[in-house]
């Protein structure tokens, strides 16, 4: 690790630290309620293997929406250019969880990472898996060399109880004919995928392989190729942030994903990959102190991909 980054990580969580406790817990997953709101914690993994953590880097939390950039790569691997017929890439300007540009656009995602976009693309690995949650579960064991990694089944669970929405987004869909499985089983699926727990260090050694031209930090496999690696960092700049996109692209000018566990994970192609992870959001539903800590650092560093 280069030692002004780690300075830099080090200043800039202190005074991120140190800022007014703004925010709330996601609650409406009342597992995610529980969470303790005080946690704080920062990992960058850079290509050449260094890495650095501070503060509750080795605590492991709900990665929720972050599991969506997991499992587009798996079916863009699988599929290819065909995967935009059924999902679109533009910005949606909407919330995570909005039904109302699904009537304008027939039943087609704006993109892969707001919630009916997500569930598009579980159906797709549906089709093409035999035993979707065990190959996608290895999918990401494989990337983030944890063996052992499975889904949470309290939180897997409690999502199930309350996603009411996520029921009318799939259902809305599949009424459109662009959900080919049965709804009840693609969310069952898409509740598990965005159960995973991980560390800050976890996800950002699982995500150095999209700073890495899609070969793996640890050993240089390649999960994707460099051009599919390409729109997936564009996709995560331009739509990994929901309504609040723009605002993540202009403050920390990095693409990056972020899920209402509170964590965000962001990446300076041929650098590094970066998580936060502090569990109060904002009103966009993004990490309040993950956001303001992301920013200082590529303020402070003075990189960025702009």
């Amino acid at each position: 690790m280069h030692t002004s980054y780690s300075r830099i990580i080090e200043n800039a969580f202190e005074e991120v630290k140190a800022l007014p406790d703004a925010g709330e817990l996601a609650t409406y997953i009342p597992e995610l309620a529980n969470v303790d709101p005080s946690k704080l914690g920062m990992h960058m993994t850079c290509i050449d293997g260094n890495h650095f953590g501070i503060g509750d880097d080795l605590h492991k939390f709900s990665i929720q929406s972050i599991a969506k950039v997991l499992s587009l790569t798996l079916a863009y691997k699988i599929v290819g250019e065909p995967l935009w017929e059924r999902v679109d890439v533009e910005p949606s300007g909407t919330k995570f969880d909005s039904l109302l540009l699904l009537e304008s656009y027939k039943g087609i995602p704006r993109n892969p990472f707001i919630n009916s976009g997500a569930i598009v693309i579980c159906d797709i690995l549906m089709t093409h898996l035999k035993d979707t949650k065990v190959e996608f579960l290895e999918f990401v064991r494989e990337l983030s060399d944890l063996p052992k990694l499975n889904y949470s089944d309290k939180i897997a669970d409690s999502e199930k109880r309350t996603g009411y929405r996520n029921v009318a987004l799939c259902n809305f869909i599949k009424s459109f004919g662009n959900i080919t499985n049965e709804p009840e089983e693609v969310l069952d699926f898409y509740f598990d995928m965005c159960s995973l727990e991980m560390t800050c260090q976890e996800v950002s050694r699982t995500f150095g392989f999209l700073a890495n031209e899609g070969c793996k930090i640890s050993d240089g496999t390649k999960i994707i190729t460099k051009n599919k690696c390409k729109r997936i960092n564009a996709l995560m700049l331009t739509c990994g942030f929901y309504d609040e996109s723009g605002e993540f692209a202009f403050r920390v000018g990095l693409p990056g994903k972020s899920g209402v566990g509170g964590g965000i994970v962001a990446l300076y192609p041929k650098n590094y990959a970066m998580v936060v992870w502090s569990p109060k959001l904002n009103k966009h539903g993004n990490s309040y102190k993950g956001m303001e800590l992301l920013e200082k650092v590529t303020t402070h560093s003075e990189m960025s991909i702009f």
